[in-house]
């Protein structure tokens, strides 16, 4: 049987990350990346909730996250979901979901800023292919769409 473990977020770093480097030499960058959405109450006021994820990147996409990402950055990734745990000095099991980002099968674009430094990291077969992809001519991430035309509203909804 198949399954998908596949996450997808946009967002913006809560602080600088954190670099680990491990014996090997490889790195894994760490950071919290808040996500925001709203509705609207009883009373009609929109209500926004910000949630925050723990972010791991390892490997290449580790090293470019750690030269280019600071507090306040607005970034989209792709990675998947992994519970960690572990025993406090009280013998209390812990657990902490992440998001890991990894060269093989993760994805980071860097989103806002000067439009002629975005860029698209991914990475594609080996470990020393990776491609930067500049995305200047993209259209710009708009937190709220524009709406419709007046001309386009459909009042005749059966909804």
């Amino acid at each position: 049987m198949a399954t998908l473990n596949k996450v997808t977020l946009l967002g913006n770093l809560g602080k600088d990350p954190e670099t680990y480097t491990f014996s090997s030499g490889s790195k894994k960058v760490s950071f919290s990346l808040a996500t925001k959405d709203g509705y609207k109450n009883k009373e009609g006021q929109w209500i926004e909730e910000t949630e925050w994820h723990n972010i791991s990147v390892f490997g290449k996409l580790a090293e470019i996250a750690e030269k280019y990402l600071r507090k306040g950055s607005k970034i989209y990734l792709e990675g998947r979901c992994r519970t960690r745990s572990w025993e406090d000095s009280n013998g209390v099991k812990k657990y902490r979901m992440e998001i890991e980002v990894r060269d093989r099968s993760g994805k980071m674009v860097f989103v806002g800023g000067r439009a002629d430094q975005a860029a698209v990291i991914t990475q594609e077969g080996s470990s020393s292919n990776f491609s930067t992809t500049n995305v200047s001519n993209t259209p710009t991430v708009n937190d709220t769409p524009p709406p419709p035309p007046a001309d386009e509203v459909d009042d005749d909804l059966p909804f």
